[in-house]
């Protein structure tokens, strides 16, 4: 049974699709305060950004305030797969909202410690409480969103966190010409809104109250895998595939933070041909990811991720063409596209799908520690490349990309037209009883659910 829940889930080529506006209008209340609050929390995503000005500026040595950083995305790494175990334990309204408030208590206790490493202690913490609602909040709309949405609602999620992130260092840079102490306390003060947004918003119901025994179950229902752990996700061959495809796959795409600059720099071109490629990639995703999510919400969802796995790594090859600020623009507009057409599908829609109910936050919580693993150690590995290598380093992401691309395509199920036609009658049922009342949310989660 939890094997068929995989299969039918990885597939997102529905008969029923629609655009921004309906899949909006669609949307439990549910669905929208969280999209709301994760776009008012990345908003208020001021500390990761400034810490180490911060640090800095209170006496501490460089080499301190970089660990420090390396400190806080360790604790994210860990606070994804917590989240993911709290998530299935507790259900995630209670992840959700206990993590969220952990984040406000500790962030600001930082303004008051002088101990080096207390404050370690309590950044390696705090980092792990705010993320740790992540793949509760995944859960929650993959539940309340009828399947062949989903590439479509998570688009718009990204949309929020895109915007959000965007705009949170130049509104940082505002409070800090004000006191370092609101940077902080202006943050405590967004994770505080998204909390009582979600404690006020979100189904009380928990995954267990609905899907009965598959939440003791095994992850794929065969004989003697292992019960509800993450040793039943790493029981999940084929998903540990599509975890080494979204790893590599982290690895390459941070490289246009850590390694493109250095590339600009060699060229013998300014920080500003930098700063417009990395402008470029956000114009793009924030005004054209809603608009190609309406075309890829029709595919099937492992073509999403492979043609997004592969357009990153061949975009990033790029790179290394001798052409000069034409060879810069073109790699960066194709590994762009690849973002925009894989990435709601890689990072949020497949993993939620991709496991039974009782785990589904387990298999959010892996899926996230290794995009979280990729982008910490991807800018070490990058930066070693490029010193020995140079271009080699772009051509090496061309290769992996490639190597991504069959992990992904191995990784993720293909779905059957039996599935497909479950997952039309499952949406069909959803529709029925949508509305944007809490009372409406939870119908729809009962239904999505009970049709898994």
């Amino acid at each position: 049974m939890a094997q068929n829940n995989a299969t039918k889930a990885s597939d997102g080529a529905g008969k029923q699709h629609a655009g921004v506006r309906q899949v909006w209008r669609e949307s439990p209340a549910a669905v929208k305060s969280l999209l709301a609050g994760t776009m008012i929390n990345r908003l208020g995503g001021f500390v990761q950004v400034f810490m180490v000005l911060y640090l800095t500026q209170r006496g501490f040595s460089d080499a301190q305030a970089g660990a420090a950083l390396g400190v806080y995305g360790a604790g994210a790494v860990l606070g994804t797969l917590v989240g993911g175990w709290m998530s299935d334990k507790l259900g995630p309204r209670l992840t959700i909202v206990s993590t969220l408030l952990g984040s406000a208590v500790l962030l600001p206790c930082v303004l008051y410690l002088d101990s080096y490493w207390a404050i370690l202690t309590v950044i390696a913490v705090s980092g792990a409480a705010s993320v740790a609602y992540q793949p509760a909040s995944t859960s929650m709309i993959s539940y309340l969103t009828p399947t062949e949405r989903h590439v479509m609602i998570f688009a718009m999620g990204r949309l929020a966190i895109n915007l959000g992130t965007t705009a949170a260092p130049l509104l940082g840079a505002a409070l800090v010409k004000i006191s370092w102490d609101f940077l902080f306390w202006g943050e405590a003060l967004a994770v505080v809104i998204f909390s009582a947004v979600a404690a006020t918003t979100l189904p009380h119901r928990t995954v267990s109250d609905t899907t009965g025994p598959a939440d003791d179950g095994a992850s794929d229902g065969r004989e003697g895998a292992p019960k509800a752990s993450y040793l039943a996700v790493l029981a999940d061959r084929r998903y540990l595939m599509f975890l080494l495809a979204m790893f590599v796959s982290s690895v390459i795409y941070i490289q246009h933070i850590s390694a493109l600059p250095l590339t600009v720099q060699h060229l013998g071109m300014g920080i500003e041909v930098y700063a417009a490629m990395i402008a470029l990639n956000g114009l793009l995703v924030i005004t054209c990811e809603l608009l190609v999510a309406k075309v890829v919400q029709r595919w099937p969802i492992r073509t999403a991720v492979i043609i997004g796995v592969l357009l990153t790594g061949i975009g990033m090859s790029l790179y290394a063409l001798p052409w000069g600020l034409a060879a810069l623009v073109i790699a960066t507009l194709l590994w762009s596209l690849g973002e925009i057409i894989g990435y709601p599908s890689l990072f949020f829609a497949y993993p939620a799908q991709a496991g039974p109910p009782g785990l589904r936050g387990r298999y959010l919580g892996a899926s996230n520690a290794l995009y979280g693993l990729g982008s910490a150690i991807g800018p070490f590995i990058g930066v070693m490349i490029w010193n020995r290598f140079q271009e080699g380093l772009w051509l090496g992401c061309g290769v992996v990309g490639l190597l991504a691309g069959a992990a992904a395509w191995g990784g993720v199920r293909p779905a059957s037209a039996a599935d497909k036609d479950n997952a039309s009658e499952e949406a069909k049922g959803a529709d029925e009883d949508k509305g944007g009342e809490m009372g409406d949310a939870g119908t729809a989660d009962a239904e999505i659910r009970t049709g898994t």
